[in-house]
């Protein structure tokens, strides 16, 4: 088995890249991408793992992309999110560091913000409160390893919290009810030019594929024009294979992205405990992820 969409606590997951990559092995994934939320930080203590533990790990990003693309094709609206996976981020450019810098400041504007909405909807917290939770091992409630400082908050730590009050009962219920699209904590998160952050992982070295495409909730009849667009702008493939989706629609979507020729990719997303249905090496219908999606792209392993 392989996996091209994991994430480590770096952002968002539970487990420290070795951890990570600890568990990979246990369950016979030959190759790994970690593809934190706008960080590359988790990479260098990836790589040290992998080496020892034999995994060939396929260094990587997830960045978030501003929706305005959407203005570019008439008529179409992107109402959900737009993910874009970097993959094979060998030599990442001064320019990918600065970006990466620009996300992780604008991630941290949203998190006051988030605070900010809690705080005056009488739910009482500090920041630091919320970091604790961001310490990896917590994103479900859990304590934190000890020494292990926060790297970077995002939504599932606040679902933590909200947790650890007795608010919510898991994370589901934190999304539903408070920290999802429309809901009362929510805060739209900035994102990178779609044509700038393709650029800028073909120049570190990397493919650019679009992350689990059915959350941009975008009609299928309109997403052809949608691939056609992003493809004249840098798109290399996309992630046709996702836990969150329905099997037939993966089938659909891998058809359609072949028909732009572009590579096809498969990933769990996983989290850890704060998504626990998302199991490494399986992606949509519990699949295993078999490494014939890494036959059809460009080698990505870490040399």
């Amino acid at each position: 088995m392989i996996d091209l969409h994991t994430h480590s606590s770096a952002s968002d997951g539970d487990l420290r890249p070795a951890e990570l990559i600890k568990t990979a092995s246990e369950k016979g994934i030959r190759a790994l991408a970690l593809t934190d939320h706008d960080t590359i930080s988790g990479l260098a203590e990836a790589e040290t793992a992998a080496r020892n533990a034999g995994i060939a790990l396929i260094p990587g990003v997830e960045l978030e992309i501003n929706a305005e693309i959407s203005g570019s094709i008439p008529g179409l609206a992107i109402n959900g999110e737009f993910h874009l996976l970097g993959l094979g981020i060998r030599c990442p450019t001064g320019l990918f560091v600065e970006r990466l810098k620009f996300l992780g400041n604008a991630r941290d504007r949203r998190n006051r913000l988030i605070l900010e909405k809690m705080n005056d909807a009488g739910i009482k917290a500090d920041y630091r409160e919320i970091e604790a939770y961001a310490g990896g091992g917590r994103a479900a409630g859990g304590s934190a390893p000890a020494g292990h400082k926060p790297v970077l908050v995002g939504r599932p730590h606040f679902g933590a919290f909200l947790i650890g009050r007795k608010i919510v009962k898991n994370q589901e219920q934190a999304f539903k009810r408070y920290l999802g699209k429309g809901r009362p904590f929510y805060v739209p998160k900035e994102g990178l030019n779609f044509a700038e952050a393709a650029d800028m992982i073909h120049q570190s070295g990397g493919i650019a594929v679009l992350a689990h495409p059915m959350s941009l909730y975008v009609a299928w009849g309109r997403l052809p024009g949608l691939f056609g667009r992003l493809r004249e702008m840098g798109l290399d493939g996309i992630e046709a294979w996702h836990p969150t989706a329905k099997v037939r629609a993966c089938k659909r979507l891998d058809e359609l992205g072949r028909s732009f020729h572009l590579y096809i990719t498969a990933g769990s997303d996983f989290h850890g405990s704060a998504r626990p249905e998302r199991r490494l090496g399986h992606s949509a219908g519990d699949r295993p992820i078999e490494d014939t999606f890494l036959t059809d792209i460009p080698p990505l392993e870490k040399k």
